[in-house]
Parts: structure tokens; C-alpha cells; sequence
């Protein structure tokens, strides 16, 4: 009977510190997207097109900074980068405000706006903590046409930034 307490006591001790870690962890609470213009992510949340994962997660478009991919590394929202699913491109004039929802208020460094490789757009917020809804004019710089923008918010004190793909006709 001393051997069963002793075990019992050891798997208790050394299964605590798991416990606590556990119990003290949170999940990743959400971050940010591109609502208007409808962003890919964001029209995978209301079902607009059908979507993986990421419809139940538009704000969690995280990845390492300096990537130009819509999914932002992530294989898990994979679908944002077929650009053959169906996206809802919407008609803009030769500048549009994009408006980002913003869940966590991270402390930011830049936001940019990429059109293929040419960066058309950036704003610095110097590590300031945006407002929950964010807006930024950009002016497309005379490209026209149907294209696929890069919004990209850059995150002040971490690695990473929030990626979002909006499908545009510039002009139109």
C-alpha cells in the first residue's frame, strides 16, 4: 500500500506543473481583417465563398513578416490563396479607403498595401495601438484593372503581421 501512495504522490507532483500550464494557457484570441472592401478572408466568414477554416477565423491571418502571400504562411487558410475559388472582386476608382476590424490592438509598426510586387501604399503608426477599426486611402497610382491586393499590418513588437487579400477592379 506505501508504493501505491508514493506513486500516486509522484504522478501527482509531476503531472501538476502540465495542469497548471494548461489550465494558465489561453487560446490566441483574434486580431485583424480587411472588411471593406470585402477581403478574401472576409468573405469566407460570411459565406460569400466557401471556405475551410478560415471562415471561422478571418482575424487570425498571422504570419512571419515580409511574406506576400494571402494566407500568410499558413498552410490552414490555403484557400486564400486560390486565386480560381470565386472571390467577389469589387469595382474601386483610382483610390479606395480599406477599412481593417481590429480584435487585438497590437502596437504597430506599418501598414502596407502591395499591388503585385510594387508597394503602392504605406503608413507608419510608430508603435501606437490603433483604434478597433482602422481605415487608410490608397491611391492606386495608375494601375487599372482587375487586381489582387496585399494589405499587410505590420505588428511593432513581435516577428510577425496580419495579412489580408482583396480582389479589386481598379477603374471599374
Amino acid at each position: 500500500m506505501r508504493k501505491s501512495r508514493k506513486l500516486a504522490v509522484l504522478t501527482g507532483v509531476g503531472l501538476a506543473p502540465c495542469l497548471v500550464l494548461g489550465l494558465s494557457t489561453t487560446p490566441a484570441s483574434a486580431h485583424g481583417w480587411v472588411t471593406n472592401p470585402a477581403s478574401r478572408q472576409a468573405q469566407c466568414a460570411t459565406g460569400t465563398v466557401q471556405c475551410g477554416d478560415i471562415k471561422w477565423e478571418p482575424q487570425s491571418v498571422e504570419g512571419p513578416k515580409g511574406l506576400k502571400d494571402c494566407a500568410g504562411g499558413n498552410a490552414r487558410f490555403a484557400d486564400l490563396r486560390d486565386d480560381s475559388k470565386g472571390w467577389k472582386v469589387t469595382n474601386v476608382g483610382s483610390s479606395t479607403t480599406f477599412n481593417w476590424k481590429l480584435t487585438v490592438q497590437h502596437a504597430t509598426s506599418t501598414w502596407q498595401y502591395f499591388v503585385g510586387s510594387t508597394k503602392v501604399a504605406e503608413f507608419n503608426d510608430g508603435g501606437a495601438r490603433p483604434a478597433p477599426n482602422v481605415s487608410h486611402n490608397v491611391n492606386f497610382k495608375g494601375i487599372t484593372g482587375k487586381q489582387k491586393v496585399l494589405a499587410v499590418w505590420n505588428i511593432a513588437d513581435t516577428a510577425n503581421a496580419f495579412y489580408a487579400c482583396i480582389d479589386v477592379n481598379i477603374g471599374g
